[in-house]
């Protein structure tokens, strides 16, 4: 019972530490999106519900997942799952989007995103630990970054066009979405997400807390 409480304890600790060494600035909801099928498309659905295992209806959703390529576990293993949602902005779709030349701006949708925003023009730079709050209370946290993948540069190569009217290159996309594909991370408290809703955004200074943790 005491070890419980402790545990408690420490984590009301952290929380009240993270808020302390935070930022935090408003943001706007613009979409919301899940994903069933094996495609990378994720349709809009204008209001989700999600849960500590992820965003309901979405494939993405588990408390644990297989590694992919490029990790550091050896064949097979299963981990915690890191990933239950993924974000763009409009703004970084618009950078993306220009860098390629594209006729049409890429959408959340065409990139199997959960959550699109505008007013975060760095949202792939958010720091680990940065929190993400809707007005239900439903609180998303920030994993890492998710770097752009060759086969989504492949697809969008054979679904996208430029202003020229022809195909972008099969590795265009790659380049043109390095530190601007977006970010994931997991759910801290369940929810209902709408699109429009006003968020909070609370930016992790980790920077801060090492100072902190270190006089």
């Amino acid at each position: 019972m005491e070890t419980c409480w402790l545990g408690v304890k420490l984590d009301i600790v952290w929380r009240l530490l993270m808020s302390e060494f935070s930022k935090t600035f408003d943001a706007k909801l613009v979409s919301v999106h899940v994903g069933k099928t094996i495609e990378f498309i994720k349709d809009s659905i204008g209001s989700a519900q999600v849960e500590l295992d992820g965003f309901v209806g979405d494939k993405h959703r588990s408390y644990m997942r297989g590694i992919y390529e490029g990790e550091a576990y050896p064949p097979g293993t299963i981990r915690r799952n890191n990933r239950q949602w993924s974000a763009v902005s409009l703004e970084e779709l618009a950078m993306i989007s220009e860098s390629m030349n594209l006729a049409q701006n890429l959408t959340p949708r065409a990139l199997g995103a959960n959550l699109c925003f505008k007013g975060i023009p760095d949202l792939s730079q958010l720091p680990k630990g940065s929190k993400l709050t809707f007005p239900s209370g439903a609180t998303l946290i920030v994993e890492e970054y998710n770097p752009p993948c060759h086969d989504m540069s492949e697809e969008i190569s054979k679904t996208q066009k430029t202003k020229s009217g022809d195909y972008p290159g099969k590795l265009d996309f790659l380049k043109a979405a390095k530190k601007l594909r977006g970010l994931v991370g997991i759910v801290d408290v369940a929810g209902d997400i709408n699109e429009g809703d006003d968020v909070k955004v609370q930016v992790f200074d980790s920077d801060r807390m090492f100072k902190f943790l270190s006089s």
